[in-house]
Formats: C-alpha cells, sequence, structure tokens
C-alpha cells in the first residue's frame, strides 16, 4: 500500500499556452506566449515552440519565459495559393523543476489570409 499513498508525490500538472494574438495574418507578427496552470498561475523558464502546421513557416520560433510566464517569438507564416487559412503549432517545453507536463494539445496560432474572398 506505501505504493499507491506515493502517488500524490508523484503527479505532475499539466500546462497551456495563450497566445496573444490568437488570429494572425500570412505575414511577420510578434506573438504573446503565456504559458499557465490549470489554474491560470503563470510557469515561469518554461521553453515555447512555434513551427507550421497546416500554415507554414521556415524553421521553428523559440523562446523561454520570464517570470510572469510570458514570451514573445517573432513568426512569418504563409499559407498555400489557394489557401485560406491554417494553423501554426505552439509545443511547450515544460522547466524541468516543478512537476510541469505537456501532452495535451495546445492552442493554435490561426493564420488567415484577409483576401480571400
Amino acid at each position: 500500500m506505501n505504493t499507491i499513498s506515493g502517488l500524490d508525490a508523484m503527479s505532475v500538472t499539466e500546462v497551456d499556452v495563450d497566445p496573444e494574438p490568437e488570429v494572425i495574418g500570412p505575414e511577420e507578427t510578434d506573438v504573446e506566449l503565456t504559458v499557465v496552470e490549470p489554474d491560470g498561475s503563470p510557469v515561469a523558464d518554461a521553453t515555447v515552440v512555434v513551427s507550421g502546421g497546416t500554415a507554414t513557416m521556415d524553421g521553428v520560433a523559440t523562446a523561454k519565459t520570464d517570470d510572469e510566464g510570458t514570451a514573445t517569438v517573432t513568426v512569418d507564416p504563409s499559407l498555400g495559393p489557394n489557401q485560406g487559412d491554417g494553423e501554426l503549432s505552439v509545443d511547450v517545453k515544460p522547466p524541468a523543476n516543478g512537476g510541469y507536463t505537456d501532452r495535451r494539445g495546445n492552442t493554435a496560432i490561426l493564420v488567415v489570409r484577409e483576401d480571400a474572398g
């Protein structure tokens, strides 16, 4: 029974990312990413990684969160010729200390072509 009672000590906290703005155009844009715990508390020293999804990007953009859990990355996404919108993926490498994990999907950054209509 000691094994079961020790499970609480090994629990981890899932983190999420709140991008601002959440919707951008296919041009160079600074995006502020805030890494938070489920209760909204900020997570410092996490590394955020933005990469292409259904919208493409040359390479990846990375940054480390500050004491307020916020990091700013510059992205320059593009869309295909007949593509009206797409998404950039956001991943988090949580800090080694603190018992955090990032197993679930995070909020993506939506890229929308304004002249799609």
